[in-house]
């Protein structure tokens, strides 16, 4: 019998056969975001648990450096700041704890990067309808089926597979590419 590790390995090389597919989607998504930037926009991203990583993950990469030295990127992971996190989770609800930060933060022209592997993460789903209802463009980074947020968001990178994990591999790739997208449409690369 295979290792765990080799299972797993084995479950990932499969997934990332199918990934050619997402192409045209990963292209349009990163011409989109880096208009955004161009126009004096910002990203901000939103997610639960390994999303909320890959959040930080990617904004980190926008506002640091992702492959060369350049000029630092607008953008925000919404799972970074704990006080708001719990405050809102407190005299709210969880389920406003992104909707609430980005109803404060957000202006028309800016994009948000939904992340959630289900779909279905009611405090993801709050935060787009916030950003649709002020304007911000919505990119949905998803998983399985794509869940409800595929029909709420202006546009969805859906990752086919039902294991966590194997979605969160995937969507680190994606970002990353992003990323790279991002820097050349913006000449910086």
């Amino acid at each position: 019998m295979n290792s765990l590790f080799l299972r797993n390995l084995a479950e990932h090389q499969q997934l990332m056969t199918v990934l050619h597919a997402l192409d045209a989607e990963v292209a349009q998504a990163g011409q989109v975001l880096a208009k955004v930037l161009s126009q004096g926009g910002k990203i901000m991203f939103c997610g639960n648990g390994g999303s909320a990583a890959d959040s930080q993950h990617l904004a980190a990469e926008l506002t640091g450096r992702f492959i060369k030295d350049r000029r630092p990127l607008a953008a925000i992971a919404l799972s970074t700041d704990t006080s708001a996190l719990t405050c809102i989770a407190n005299d709210y609800a969880f389920e406003q704890v992104f909707a609430r930060q980005l109803i404060a933060l957000a202006r028309s022209g800016d994009a948000l990067v939904a992340i959630s592997t289900s779909g279905n993460s009611a405090n993801v789903l709050r935060a787009v309808e916030a950003a649709k209802a002020a304007g911000v463009y919505t990119l949905g980074l998803l998983g399985r089926d794509g869940g409800q947020l595929l029909g709420l968001c202006d546009a969805s990178i859906v990752v086919p597979h039902a294991v966590t994990a194997r979605i969160q591999e995937a969507h680190i790739l994606i970002g990353h590419t992003l990323c790279g997208l991002i820097e050349a449409e913006l000449g910086l690369d």
